[in-house]
């Protein structure tokens, strides 16, 4: 075999790593990628099944949902389950990563059951909860009565915005805090023994080495952490349409594109408003990152 010729092998690509990927590329292409581009075209169009044919409108779309009072309502909801969201997703889940760092006797145990909030569905975690806020019947009514802090059972849920908005996002805290809590627990293990242990010979307290070692060394598992709890806050539907129907004082963007789309039928306006949400779900995800995230090299 001459030299040319083991050239010649060597640069040709090897396809197989291409052909084993390729099922799995096409499903994502056809299941997410076509999707996407389909509703990016379609928010530029007038389309309501009720009233055709379906025309290019330009940006009419996205006026009208500047003036639908609904949508800005929602704004406002979205913004504070994100806020709130992200602020105790990401306390709770450093606090919890920091409990699991240290190795005790049944933490394989604490750990699995620390996952279940984040396995469960967000329908069936908004059926669960629903029993704890009843207004009638609720685990929360009963405590509260049984302590004598009230006189008789509370309309939770409905009653006040921001208060429907806090018990509507502690639901979705329960949910997604476990993984936050793993996320920052594996950026944990990667901190090598060796630095805390020379910061205790130099007489470092527990706050100390928190601040100047754990939290700078663990932020690309804080920023991935964070990005995760945005991305579901901002995009909450299920425990909001499950724990309060379609009342304004809980609904969220992404619910008032289901209510556009399929109960008013204006699937243009419903695409424009996922559009939007998409932008703005990639837009602050690469803030975060930006903010958040470094690279730690040991």
């Amino acid at each position: 075999m001459t030299a040319g010729t083991v050239a010649a092998r060597r640069r040709r690509p090897d396809l197989l790593p291409y052909l084993l990927v390729a099922p799995l590329a096409l499903v994502i292409v056809g299941l997410a990628v076509v999707p996407a581009v389909y509703s990016l075209v379609q928010a530029f169009f007038r389309v309501q099944p009720l009233d055709p044919p379906t025309r290019f409108n330009g940006f009419d779309n996205f006026r009208s949902l500047a003036h639908n009072s609904a949508v800005l309502g929602s704004l406002g909801n979205t913004i504070a389950y994100t806020v709130i969201g992200m602020a105790l997703t990401t306390v709770l889940g450093i606090g919890m990563a920091l409990a699991l760092q240290q190795r005790f006797r049944g933490r394989s145990i604490v750990i699995a059951v620390l996952i279940l909030p984040w396995a469960l569905p967000g329908v069936v975690e908004g059926i669960v909860w629903s029993g704890i806020w009843d207004a009638n019947v609720g685990l929360f009514n009963s405590a509260l009565t049984s302590f004598h802090l009230v006189d008789q059972y509370q309309v939770f849920l409905g009653s006040n915005r921001w208060l429907t908005i806090l018990l509507i996002e502690i639901v979705q805290v329960w949910q997604i805090t476990p993984l936050s809590a793993l996320l920052v627990l594996a950026a944990l293990q990667n901190i090598p023994d060796e630095l805390y242990e020379a910061s205790a010979l130099d007489g470092c307290s527990a706050w100390s080495r928190f601040v100047r070692i754990t939290l700078p060394l663990a932020r690309p598992g804080i920023a991935v952490a964070m990005v995760q709890a945005l991305i579901l806050t901002l995009n909450v539907f299920d425990q909001p349409y499950v724990l309060n129907g379609a009342a304004e004082t809980g609904a969220s963007l992404t619910m008032q594109t289901y209510f556009i789309s399929f109960q008013n039928l204006d699937f243009g306006a419903g695409y424009a408003l996922s559009l939007l949400i998409t932008l703005a779900t990639l837009l602050l995800s690469w803030v975060v990152v930006r903010l958040v995230y470094r690279k730690v090299e040991f």
